[in-house]
């Protein structure tokens, strides 16, 4: 038994169906990411664990205990939202300090906790500054400090880089690795974006329409989904119909030749787009199939309207449910 369990959690609004018996056991220390479109019912989730919403049905039990109508205050978790939530009048010290303050700790406790906070995020000296003379990525570093400064069994982070460009994203997302892995702290994650949900997590929790699709490692999303859904949306992959049923096949895995192969099939070159490093050949199989393959490198005199022929390994080629 995990730290955290889900028990056929459902949740209705008045006749609409949020989630549907969602089943989920969350080891201590692991970083899952619930991944899925805007709509299919991962910030409800992750509300119905923080204490915000109350299931239609269902149990969450934290280390052992039935939380499901606890009171916020009352479970040892913290929560992190997109827009910091910061208190804009408060400098840095006293937002990360505001929680201890509640809890009666001593003040030179609170002090010492507070600048540890601030050395694990790495923003020490700046305690004294208000959020609005902070930059996007440091007013998430204060937000995480806040969180982490009360050491919470489970850390809830919804969507916490979704407001930051690109470039720092990325680095956010290394930042947030290494303060989980530091801290063993048990981080339950809500994003829309697959890149991030791969690069981060221990685990993945693929959803659609209040339903768990699949949960398994990163590399279990994206070599091994169970079902078209999952194939299509974490990765794009082709989905082609064989002898044997549906399979998917990765992008990078599909290999285009000039000439025929053993077992190759025969496909015309729609649209050849260059994407930063590497080349897209979207192609349409005799049966019209779309089939897109994108690799590095990938030879640049495929042209459109071009017959061309293009294969699999069959250890790359995954059978899906439909």
């Amino acid at each position: 038994m995990g730290i955290l369990q889900l028990n056929r959690i459902k949740k209705q609004f008045a006749q609409t169906t949020v989630l549907s018996n969602i089943q989920l056991d969350v080891e201590e220390g692991e970083l899952i990411t619930f991944l899925g479109p805007s709509g299919c019912g991962k910030t409800t989730m992750l509300r119905i664990i923080a204490g915000l919403e109350t299931p239609t049905e269902g149990s969450v039990i934290l280390e052992g205990n039935d939380v499901t109508f606890w009171e916020p205050e009352k479970r040892n978790l913290n929560m992190i939202f997109q827009n910091y939530a910061l208190f804009p009048h408060m400098n840095v010290f006293k937002n990360i300090a505001y929680g201890l303050k509640i809890r009666g700790i001593p003040k030179k406790e609170i002090a010492r906790q507070v600048a540890h906070a601030l050395e694990m995020v790495r923003l020490e000296g700046y305690e004294n500054r208000k959020p609005s003379e902070l930059s996007g990525g440091q007013k998430q570093r204060v937000a995480i400090a806040r969180a982490i400064v009360n050491n919470p069994k489970v850390l809830l982070l919804d969507e916490p880089l979704g407001a930051l460009d690109l470039q720092l994203r990325r680095q956010m997302q290394e930042e947030l690795k290494r303060l989980q892995k530091t801290l063993k702290m048990t981080f339950l994650y809500i994003t829309h974006d697959q890149e991030e949900a791969l690069n981060l997590s221990d685990r993945i929790a693929v959803m659609r329409d209040g339903r768990l699709e699949q949960v398994g490692t990163p590399d279990e999303i994206y070599n091994r989904p169970k079902n078209r859904y999952v194939a299509r949306f974490v990765g794009e992959a082709n989905i082609i119909e064989s002898q044997q049923g549906w399979i998917a096949v990765r992008r990078e895995n599909v290999q285009v030749s000039a000439s025929p192969a053993n077992g190759a099939r025969e496909a015309i070159v729609l649209e050849k787009s260059f994407a930063g490093g590497q080349m897209n050949l979207r192609m349409r199989l005799s049966d019209q199939t779309i089939v897109t393959a994108s690799r590095y490198g990938i030879n640049a005199e495929f042209e459109a309207g071009q017959t061309v022929f293009v294969y699999w390994k069959p250890e790359h080629a995954v059978s899906i449910e439909p």
